[in-house]
């Protein structure tokens, strides 16, 4: 019974080192092609309907997302600092959450929600029908054609989604704060332009080309992988949100840490209020 367990743990183990390896593969072919083929002008005519998949078709979800965030964290904080007679300095707490942490964080939870599993279930398609082998018969990189476009897209998509989240979180704050609440109009965006440096949306930037990096990476590669049939097209979407739910929040918390060591390191400690 207990070598039994043991083959079991170490079977599944060597699959899961296995899977990590063929993944770095899969990544350092993205990369090598994103390099060779970014003076190529072919390339880039396959990028514009891919931008247009990742950044038109996820904006009103994107912009819902982040009008929510901004009133949830707006009514949540009002009660406590009303008690300290802060409350014309809420829309510090609710944009500062939003740009460094709710807004590229969630933004990137839908993107992969919806942007990667439409990636996977393309791709997923594409393998099952032997699609991505024709390309591969034909002296085409799969990974060159169908990848790199994609990723690139939501590389560059991702920051500017999450520039809306963090816009329409604001004006979510503000609703909440002056037109329910009756704090005046102008303490709200006085203080909130005091508090929220330019150092912030870099934060809020760099964290979201991270992690729309790795939604994408992840999603192509599950779409690349995926087993026969419909059940394994859907078993893939699975993963692969679920691996790039995992990979967003351990992004955020490691990249937290080293931005806020840059910080203080440059400028020292501000104080929140």
């Amino acid at each position: 019974m207990a070598i039994s367990v043991f083959e079991t743990v170490g079977r599944v183990e060597r699959e899961a080192i296995s899977a990590f390896g063929r993944f770095c593969i899969f990544c350092r072919s993205a990369f090598v092609w994103l390099v060779l083929g970014s003076t190529d002008r072919r390339n880039w005519r396959l990028l514009t309907p891919q931008m247009y998949e990742v950044g038109n078709q996820s904006l009103f979800v994107i912009l819902i997302t982040g009008l929510f965030i901004g009133l949830v964290l707006a009514v949540q904080a009002y009660g406590q600092l009303q008690s300290l007679g802060l409350e014309e300095r809420l829309g510090v707490l609710v944009n500062l959450s939003v740009v460094q942490e709710l807004g590229p964080v969630l933004a990137a939870v839908m993107l992969a929600g919806r942007v990667g599993g439409a990636l996977v279930a393309e791709l997923g398609t594409m393998n099952v029908t032997e699609q991505i082998d024709a390309l591969r018969s034909m002296g085409s990189d799969p990974i060159r054609y169908l990848v790199v476009p994609r990723f690139i897209a939501c590389l560059l998509m991702t920051p500017l989604l999450t520039l809306f989240s963090d816009l329409t979180g604001a004006i979510g704050g503000w609703l909440i704060t002056v037109q329910m609440y009756g704090v005046a109009s102008e303490p709200y965006w006085y203080f909130t332009a005091e508090a929220v440096e330019p150092w912030s949306m870099w934060t809020g930037f760099i964290k979201s080309l991270f992690f729309g990096g790795v939604i994408a990476l992840i999603s192509c590669y599950k779409g690349f992988t995926c087993r026969p049939g419909a059940e394994g097209v859907g078993r893939a979407c699975t993963e692969a949100f679920v691996a790039s739910l995992i990979s967003i929040l351990v992004l955020d918390f490691f990249l937290g840490l080293l931005l806020q060591s840059i910080y203080k390191a440059v400028w020292g400690f501000t104080p929140l209020l």
